[in-house]
């Protein structure tokens, strides 16, 4: 069955719906609870881990050999690491990003009292006091601060706010929806995956299709901090296709287009027969693709393997201009990459053997090695041969 028609209204309602809802790793009770309303609204059942991991799921033509689609509900934060004397935080990042992308951001304290706003500042921030100095100041977390929008001149005013050490910090989105398909704001990284990944669960609801095989949706809340899909992936999957952002910049081929299969990350390639699945769906059905390798980055198919999970893994991503800073998508490639996961999850098993976690060499997989056909020309040699002399191949 070809891929389905993607709402794009829809999935752009559901990620300003999520980019409103604060949720650094360590606070995502929020967006879980709005992600199971959604669920709930379209009919998908689902159940939660102990922290809030979801696991929804779609019934397929048969339950042999279950497949799963993941994406994170977390995102980048901070944390006060330390009150100052003057008054104002010093922070840790929550992930890894720079510190560069924090200054002059809008923010919020989250305290045990309560909620208080903020903005994070360069240690010099007023060019009237520092004069030039303040363009010498170096690059990092150390020479950045939190300013409470509070009376909070002293680390006593700070104290009777009760604002402490380990509070966690969330930073404002700021969204912006264009309206030739450009969406720029931070966390799109991975709020658009969990907003295009409901948009294919509408899609199957709406057109009544039914999957090839029972399919998990899942929807981690700790990847920022490298352990997401440790505790959601069931034991009967077999293959997991990953949904995060592909990283468009310059020395990689990801683009804000259409989808980008990784090849690689950081932990190595990702399993050879399911990522060529994608390509190969992707040719099928006319969506637009490349190919990437990215060396500064992992996802959610790495804490699923690291925690023995015995599963095939690809990951299908859209671009994301500056990722981990301040984001820059296009419609187009969120559509596309739910266009995939549509044909995917309606496509036929190939690998019979991965039904059962362990198999005799029956039935198993194979790599091909032969050599490629080179073609030089009508009436040129290859080798000696004319170009449709195959030899004895």
């Amino acid at each position: 069955m070809a891929r389905l028609q993607i709402d794009i209204d829809y999935l752009a309602e559901q990620l300003k719906a999520l980019l409103a809802i604060p949720s650094p790793a360590g606070f995502t009770d929020t967006v879980v609870r709005a992600t199971c309303e959604e669920l709930d609204r379209l009919g998908v059942p689902y159940d939660l881990t102990r922290r809030g991991a979801i696991r929804a799921w779609v019934k397929g033509k048969t339950s042999n050999q279950r497949r799963a689609v993941i994406s994170h509900l977390d995102t980048l934060g901070a944390q006060v690491k330390m009150i100052k004397d003057n008054g104002r935080l010093e922070l840790v990042p929550i992930g890894h990003w720079s510190a560069r992308f924090s200054e002059g951001a809008r923010c919020t304290i989250i305290s045990e009292k309560g909620s208080y706003r903020g903005t994070i500042l360069p240690l010099m921030a007023s060019g009237h006091t520092f004069g030039e100095e303040v363009d010498k100041l170096p690059v990092g977390w150390p020479f950045v601060e939190l300013r409470i929008d509070a009376l909070a001149r002293t680390k006593a005013d700070v104290g009777r706010l009760g604002i402490d050490v380990g509070d966690l910090v969330a930073i404002d989105p700021a969204p912006e929806f264009l309206d030739n398909g450009f969406i720029v704001s931070r966390y799109l990284d991975n709020k658009a995956g969990a907003a295009l990944m409901l948009a294919c669960l509408q899609a199957l609801a709406r057109e009544e299709a039914v999957p090839t095989v029972d399919t998990y949706w899942l929807f981690s809340i700790s990847e920022e901090v490298g352990v997401g899909a440790s505790a959601v992936v069931p034991h009967d999957v077999a293959s997991l296709v990953v949904v995060d952002n592909g990283t468009s910049a310059p020395g990689q081929n990801s683009a804000e287009f259409g989808v980008t299969i990784a090849m690689a990350d950081q932990t190595g390639p990702f399993d050879y027969h399911l990522t060529r699945k994608l390509i190969q769906l992707c040719r099928d059905n006319e969506i637009r693709f490349q190919r990437d390798v990215f060396r500064y980055y992992r996802s959610d198919s790495a804490s699923a393997i690291e925690a023995g999970a015995d599963v095939r893994t690809a990951l299908a991503t859209f671009g994301v201009d500056a990722s981990h800073g301040y984001e820059r998508i296009n419609m187009h490639a969120l559509r596309s990459v739910a266009e995939l996961l549509t044909a995917y999850c309606l496509s036929p098993v190939m690998i019979e053997r991965d039904a059962k976690e362990l198999g005799p060499l029956k039935g198993f997989t194979e790599q091909p090695l032969e050599e490629a056909e080179q073609s030089l020309g009508p009436g040129k040699r290859n080798n000696g041969k004319r170009d449709n002399d195959k030899g004895d191949r």
